[in-house]
């Protein structure tokens, strides 16, 4: 009886160092798959049985068995890309993942995502990748994520311009002009010119131009007038702007600092059937300091339609369109899970995990330091550490040859008990 449970107790080592040369070749099949966590076996002995003898009774192992295979979620090492739609998580955050039916959610640390033909971001084996969207206004909306899609992969519509500012000095050592009017044609009734280019409901740019003239020196007062895509015959008189005796238009909040000035405008028809009478707030943010006339900058809010040159994930995890007219449009945020016990993931294949009862509570929100920080054009490799799985090949297989040793030798015990009838 004690020489078959022995026989037992081999058999047993053999099955558990197998099932650890199975985790062992697994982990070592996916060094270099993205986002992997390799596992560990963790053994345990049997029951023990008791006997009795003359010091009382005693206990007897009868071998080991597999406790668990645990997954290991440390940190895994990044590879820098050229892909703007490759992410990387710093953390112990999950990407969420959606099969196309909506009907069941994966989770998973492998980053290598593309849009398909529909637009939507996707992993390689077509789950979709989820986050929070941004309304018409880029103001990130509530509820519950979503698919990311982007949805405009044409042309993006005009934005006429409502507001143009000029930043500008006029020298205060002009030549005063003294009242009149102004006139484009003739250089001898306004002191400065500067232009910015403007956009109508089509997208179609315009020149608006705006003309400075000294009037009185001694007031710091000087007269505007503008015209519209050059033509002397558009001039109108905007009004005046008077400088205080530092130079600066007036503060008239009474917050200590100048206040630029606005001119609510109504441009004429441009006449290619855009919106007539466009409204536009001409901004005066000026200067009369001793120096020369110039413009230090110009803003205007309005743009030409554009085409889609770039769909791209920046360091927020904000999936952002880049159009051909230089503007940028944020279509959605990439939101993280974090597991209470990620443990008690269980692993669906193809770099996929499906939450569990074991896995605890789960934290769904955006990149952060709770959730993790997420990184562009990069991707987590596999934390499997190489020498230390071979370390463990080596005792495994050590481990295997003892327990097959044992069988051999009980085997040749019973082969001596049979032949004492000889």
């Amino acid at each position: 009886m004690g020489i078959t449970s022995a026989l037992y107790s081999g058999v047993s080592g053999l099955n558990t160092n197998s099932q650890a040369m199975s985790v062992i070749g697994n982990n070592l099949a996916n060094t270099n798959t993205l986002g992997f966590k390799g596992a560990r076996t963790v053994f345990s002995d049997l029951l023990s049985s008791n006997v009795s003898g003359s010091g009382g009774k005693s206990q007897v192992g009868r071998g080991v068995g597999l406790s668990t295979v645990d997954n290991v979620f440390s940190q895994g090492t990044f590879e820098s890309t050229n892909s703007d739609t490759d992410v990387a998580i710093e953390g112990d955050g999950f990407f969420v993942l959606r099969q196309p039916d909506g009907n069941a959610t994966y989770y998973s640390r492998a980053g290598a995502f593309r849009f398909d033909d529909q637009g939507f971001l996707i992993n390689p084996e077509g789950m979709r990748v989820q986050g929070k969207g941004f309304d018409a206004a880029g103001v990130l909306t509530t509820g519950d994520p979503s698919d990311i899609q982007v949805t405009n992969v044409g042309l993006i519509g005009a934005r006429a311009t409502d507001e143009l500012t000029f930043t500008t000095n006029l020298d205060e050592n002009a030549a005063q002009l003294g009242a009149g009017a102004i006139d484009p044609a003739d250089r001898a009734t306004y002191n400065y010119t500067a232009s910015s280019q403007v956009y109508d409901s089509l997208g179609e740019p315009h020149q608006l131009s705006v003309y400075w003239r000294l009037v009185d020196n001694a007031t710091n007062t000087w007269s505007m007038a503008y015209t519209t895509d050059g033509d002397p015959a558009t001039v109108t008189p905007i009004g005046n702007l008077t400088f205080d005796e530092n130079g600066n238009l007036p503060d008239g909040d009474g917050d200590g600092a100048a206040d630029p000035i606005t001119v609510a405008l109504a441009l004429p028809d441009w006449g290619n059937g855009s919106v007539a009478g466009q409204a536009l707030d001409l901004v005066f943010d000026c200067t009369q300091y001793d120096s020369d006339s110039l413009v230090i900058g110009t803003s205007q809010n309005g743009y030409a339609a554009g085409e889609l040159d770039n769909v791209a994930i920046n360091a927020d995890g904000i999936v952002v369109a880049t159009y051909s007219n230089g503007e940028k449009k944020n279509i959605s945020q990439l939101v993280l899970a974090r597991f209470q016990n990620p443990g008690g993931l269980q692993l669906r294949g193809s770099n996929h995990y499906e939450a569990t009862a074991d896995a605890g509570t789960i934290r769904v929100g955006l990149p952060g330091s709770e959730l993790g920080q997420v990184f562009t054009n990069s991707l987590e490799q596999s934390n499997v550490d190489m020498g230390q799985e071979f370390i463990k090949m080596i005792t495994t297989q050590r481990g295997f040859q003892a327990n097959s040793k044992i069988i051999t030798t009980v085997d040749e015990m019973l082969s001596e008990l049979i032949n004492l009838k000889r």
